[in-house]
């Protein structure tokens, strides 16, 4: 019994000592998950990895860049907006009037975009796009030194984003009016509407049985009824 009795004393002890190892609460593991997607966040927004150089200084985006992103993404769901594909890139260049139909030209915007591309590759990177903006500046504006020529053509695309267009408008002919007006229907499409346009429903569709014993048109239908139903003194 004694020796029970200082194993129980020496625990009560430990204990003591140890105390504040329990005090500390224990977090949540969904803590610990939001802790590491925060963090992944934060590196990919700066750029950086874990004990990189620049891990505490969060890279700028200027306006051309952020115009690369917006047409590099545009149409699609799973792009990251680090690479620019041919019909993005064509799509930019229309955009943002860098194509004129004169020095500029579509074909010519496809030479590019071949030229400065990886062979392997069917997209281009932000340093390849600004590569192909200086080959097209140098052939659009000739009497410029390469320098302005650059500065000019990044100018019309700064903090542009890709035009939406092709929204389907209704068209108004005479000749949609006259399929979707029901007052110029004939024939047996005017009998499925009444006078005011509407549906008839069945009774447009299917010819009903008319069991009265009245002639179709007759004026004085239902007078005779009235009559025999007549109530007499």
């Amino acid at each position: 019994m004694a020796d029970q009795k200082d194993n129980i004393d020496d625990f009560k002890v430990q204990t003591a000592k140890h105390a504040n190892i329990s005090a500390a609460p224990l977090r949540p593991h969904s803590e610990h998950s939001k802790d590491r997607a925060s963090k992944r966040l934060s590196i990919e927004s700066n750029g950086t990895s874990d004990g990189g150089a620049g891990s505490s200084t969060p890279v700028e985006i200027t306006a051309l860049e952020e115009s690369f992103r917006r047409f590099a993404i545009h149409g699609d769901t799973r792009a990251t907006g680090k690479e620019l594909h041919g019909k993005n890139w064509s799509k930019l260049c229309k955009d943002c009037a860098v194509i004129d139909g004169k020095n500029i030209t579509l074909t010519d915007v496809d030479i590019v975009f071949s030229k400065v591309k990886k062979k392997s590759c069917r997209t281009i990177t932000f340093d390849e796009f600004k590569v192909a903006l200086g080959e097209l500046a140098r052939k659009k504006y000739k009497e410029k030194t390469v320098e302005e020529a650059e500065a000019e053509v990044f100018k019309q695309i700064e903090g542009k984003a890709p035009v939406i267009a092709g929204v389907t408008r209704a068209v108004a002919s005479p000749t949609v009016s006259r399929l979707t007006d029901p007052t110029k229907f004939t024939g047996s499409h005017k009998e499925r509407f009444d006078g005011t346009g509407r549906g008839k429903g069945k009774a447009g569709r299917v010819d009903i049985v008319d069991t009265s014993g009245y002639v179709s048109g007759y004026k004085h239908r239902g007078s005779y009824e009235k009559k025999i139903n007549k109530p007499t003194d």
